[in-house]
C-alpha cells in the first residue's frame, strides 16, 4: 500500500496551529519530566534502570504499581506525539518540543520548524538536514511566501 503524500503547509497555515500546539507540546513536556522522574525513583528502587517497562513475577507490590502507573504514561505519551503527527507535524525532537512540517520554498520542498516557545514559524531547512542547518526566513521570502 502507498503511502500517502506528505501534507504541505504554508507559513499562515502553521502560525494559525501554534496556539494548540504549543498547548500538546507543553503537554508532551509535562508528560515526560513526569515519566522520567518516574523512572529515576523506579532506578533508586531497584538499583538499575530499565531497558523496557514490563512487569516481572518477583516485582514487589510498590514495583508493580510503579511500572503499571509508568506503562499508563508512557502510552499517554506516545499518543500524545501521535496525535500532533495526525495535525501534520513530524517530530524532530521530544526533549525540546521541535516539530517540522513540509513547506515549499522557491518551488522547492523543505521543512518548515517550528519549536516549543517561538511565537511563529520563523525558520527552515532543506529535507535532508536538520535543526543546527536551519535558516531564518528573511524577510523577501516571508513576503513572497505570503502573498
Amino acid at each position: 500500500m502507498e503511502k500517502p503524500p506528505p501534507q504541505v503547509f504554508t507559513i499562515e497555515g502553521i502560525n494559525a496551529l501554534i496556539p494548540r500546539l504549543s498547548e500538546l507540546v507543553a503537554v508532551q513536556l509535562d508528560r515526560r519530566s513526569f515519566i522520567e522522574s518516574k523512572l529515576r525513583h523506579l532506578a533508586d528502587i531497584t538499583g538499575e534502570v530499565p531497558d523496557a517497562v514490563a512487569l516481572m513475577p518477583d516485582d514487589t507490590p510498590a514495583v508493580a504499581d510503579l511500572k503499571r502507573e509508568l506503562m499508563i504514561r508512557i502510552d499517554e505519551y506516545q499518543i500524545g506525539w501521535k496525535d500532533l503527527e495526525a495535525m501534520g507535524a513530524v517530530l524532530k525532537d521530544a526533549r525540546m518540543g521541535l516539530l517540522d512540517f513540509y513547506g515549499t520554498i522557491e518551488g522547492k520542498m523543505v521543512w518548515l520548524c517550528w519549536k516549543y516557545g517561538e511565537a511563529e514559524v520563523s525558520h527552515y531547512h532543506a529535507l535532508d538536514e536538520g535543526f543546527a542547518a536551519r535558516k531564518e526566513l528573511r524577510t523577501s521570502i516571508r513576503q513572497r511566501l505570503l502573498n
